[in-house]
């Protein structure tokens, strides 16, 4: 799951000198890298960002994460890999509040807008209508970015309206379907590729008394993702198809998912009492060898590791049926947006800041891709990994490059239908009818 800090960040303008920064040391509160205070920061976007050659000095505002080093470490390795490519570019940066958004929409409303900040979809979205957000079309191909995007990562570069308006650093994160090896083993239970063997497997861990599949259904959008496993084996648009009012829940691919996993549950897939289990009593159940399987995002896979050690994998979702298996396993449920590095519609040099805001994302993903450990990236990076990869998200990261995905609950973009589908599912699992799922989804979905 996307983790956001929960402390609220200071409102402080930081200027940062290009020269002061390192790219590969680890971060400390000392860390030359760390940017200096000025007072200069709410000053309106560079006035000084004109036209310019390579030796003119351009200074450019920057509003960005810069809270941990999730976001410290990438940030001042692209930075200082700007200053190699582009020594005449100074980033005076303005370090983006946790408010979603609420000040960086006051810079704009007062035209105060800086010239490169973060930008997700709300924002994308409120700043289309407002003109404060710059169409980055013609620079996605002037810059190369669109040649260096990953194919699995389309969705986070172009807007539902087919544009760009921000270069994109992070991928699309996924569901995962954890299993303790030692217990399959124990069991004789091969790791199931079909529905049939899925189900003779939750058939043998019953018999066992070992729970089949944990699920922290107390928060409804692992009840969502749940549903969704199983609606991309027979669609794989999943609930992102549902969501844009492309299909319905009474359609026939949507309504074979919902009995499957009616089915599922029936059989005992799940703990007694699975939609009031949290996700401390759902990973313990894992962790502690009572469940075989545990659902949850890629982001599980340190904590797991952690409390398992070799004992833990992951594995592909099984399909339909044997003739499926191929061509649906690289379908994840889950996905991710458009959004990453933006530019102001009012910088005074567009296509030089756009460039610099290209340069910092594809820099922001190599040092995530190569020196944090982590696959999860939109473009592609040709620079060797420094930081090995955990055995799971080495095995992922060869999966990722043709991977599809759907869309996590909290992505869904219909506020109806995603209340439907998050109380259907949630019902679902604690034994309501197949009908009633098809009903209330469907009825959500009338326009």
């Amino acid at each position: 799951m996307f983790r956001k800090t929960g402390s609220l960040l200071l409102a402080l303008s930081l200027t940062l000198g290009l020269a002061a920064c390192g790219s590969n040391n680890d971060k400390s509160n000392e860390s030359s890298a760390s940017p200096s205070s000025s007072a200069s920061a709410t000053t309106p976007a560079s006035e000084s960002a004109q036209a310019s050659e390579s030796t003119e000095p351009v200074k450019l505002r920057i509003y960005a994460q810069y809270a941990g080093e999730d976001s410290e470490l990438p940030y001042d390795y692209a930075v200082a890999e700007l200053k190699k490519e582009m020594p005449n570019i100074e980033l005076e940066l303005d370090i983006q509040a946790q408010d979603d958004g609420q000040k960086l929409k006051t810079y704009a409303a007062t035209g105060n807008l800086p010239d490169i900040f973060q930008a997700g979809q709300d924002i994308i979205s409120t700043f289309k209508e407002s003109g404060n957000i710059l169409q980055l079309d013609q620079y996605v191909d002037s810059t190369g970015f669109r040649d260096a995007i990953l194919p699995s990562t389309q969705n986070t570069l172009v807007s539902d309206d087919g544009h760009t308006y921000a270069f994109p650093y992070a991928g699309n994160e996924m569901i995962l379907l954890f299993y303790n090896k030692e217990i399959f083993e124990q069991y004789g239970v091969a790791v199931p590729t079909t529905f049939d063997e899925w189900k003779t497997a939750v058939d043998t861990f019953n018999k066992n008394k070992i729970t089949p599949l944990s699920v922290f259904a107390k928060e409804k959008w692992p009840d969502v993702a749940l549903f969704d496993i199983f609606a991309t084996r027979f669609d794989e648009g999943g609930v992102l198809k549902l969501d844009k009012g492309q299909a319905k829940a009474s359609d026939e691919n949507y309504r074979k998912a919902a009995e499957k996993l009616s089915e599922f549950v029936k059989a005992g897939l799940l703990a007694k009492g699975a939609t009031s289990m949290n996700y401390d009593q759902a990973a313990a159940m894992f962790y502690q060898g009572k469940a075989a399987m545990f659902l949850n995002g890629q982001w599980e896979i340190d904590a797991a590791t952690k409390a398992m050690g070799d004992k833990v994998a992951w594995m592909y979702y099984p399909a339909a049926d044997a003739a499926s298996v191929e061509t649906s396993k690289l379908t994840f449920s889950g996905g991710g947006g458009p959004g990453g590095y933006a530019v102001s519609a009012h910088t005074k040099n567009p296509e030089l800041t756009a460039k610099v805001a290209a340069f910092l994302s594809r820099k922001y993903a190599e040092y995530k891709y190569t020196q944090y450990g982590t696959p999860i990236v939109a473009t592609k990076v040709d620079k060797p990994i420094e930081k090995a990869y955990p055995p799971m998200m080495e095995e992922l990261s060869k999966a990722i490059p043709n991977m599809k995905t759907t869309a996590f609950a909290w992505g869904l973009s219909n506020p109806r239908f995603k209340a439907a589908i998050e109380d259907a599912s949630q019902a679902l699992l604690a034994g309501s009818s197949v009908d009633q799922f098809v009903k209330a989804v469907d009825k959500a979905l009338e326009k």
